[in-house]
């Protein structure tokens, strides 16, 4: 089942920017300082808590890792893990750099959810806003639709793999937590990126706040 929610949310992401091609892209910031706010507190509230359950200075290594690793992946995605991309109009091409950047991405969010923890929803919560960003700059850029599907399916199946692989090859058992330290890097860094890009000149509004402060609120009653 967590398979098939983690697929759906791109699918439930590419619905929203179809239905609302016409307006401006801007209209989801509001949800997308939510979606922030919400997979920061999730990963504050429950990753890293496990992390340190044993406190070492090694997982602090691995945290940084995650964070160096998602600034080299953002080279080559310009930032479409947390709503931010350029994409050259009228390219037909397959875009094979943002699709593996973004691949990496989304298979490393898959493998610390588990039954223990609330990360699956923080991650669809993460994920509708991007795939609806991805799927307006598509159509931007006068991609063909098949290509456009295409990226999004195969993105789509990123996140359930990396939860696939995870739950089923043993010897990752052993690095559990230094995995789960460098995903906690990822998000860190996505997640407060999204919180500054979200808001107009990186400025906060009422608006803004509120929306940050009920993604921590709900985050922590999880």
């Amino acid at each position: 089942m967590n398979y098939v929610l983690l697929f759906l949310a791109v699918v439930v992401g590419f619905i929203i920017a179809s239905s609302l091609k016409t307006k401006k892209i801007q209209q989801i910031s509001l949800y997308l300082a939510f979606s922030g706010a919400f997979l920061l507190a999730i990963t504050v509230f429950e990753l890293l808590p496990e992390v340190f359950e044993t406190p070492s200075k090694s997982i602090g290594v691995f945290i940084m890792i995650g964070i160096l690793l998602q600034i080299f992946l953002e080279f080559f995605s310009k930032g479409a893990e947390h709503g931010h991309v350029h994409i050259k109009e009228n390219k037909q091409g397959f875009p094979w750099l943002l699709f593996i950047s973004l691949s990496i991405h989304a298979l490393m969010e898959g493998f610390p959810i588990t039954e223990e923890n609330n990360l699956l929803i923080g991650i669809i919560v993460h994920k509708i806003p991007v795939a609806v960003i991805l799927s307006f700059f598509f159509i931007k850029a006068g991609f063909k639709k098949h290509i456009t599907l295409i990226f999004l399916f195969l993105f789509a199946l990123m996140t359930p793999l990396g939860n696939f692989i995870a739950n089923n090859f043993k010897f990752l058992e052993e690095v559990h937590t230094q995995i789960t330290a460098i995903v906690i890097g990822i998000f860190l860094h996505v997640s407060t990126t999204i919180l500054f890009e979200s808001s107009s000149n990186h400025k906060f509004n009422l608006s803004k706040i509120v929306a940050v402060l009920i993604g921590i609120f709900v985050a922590y009653l999880l």
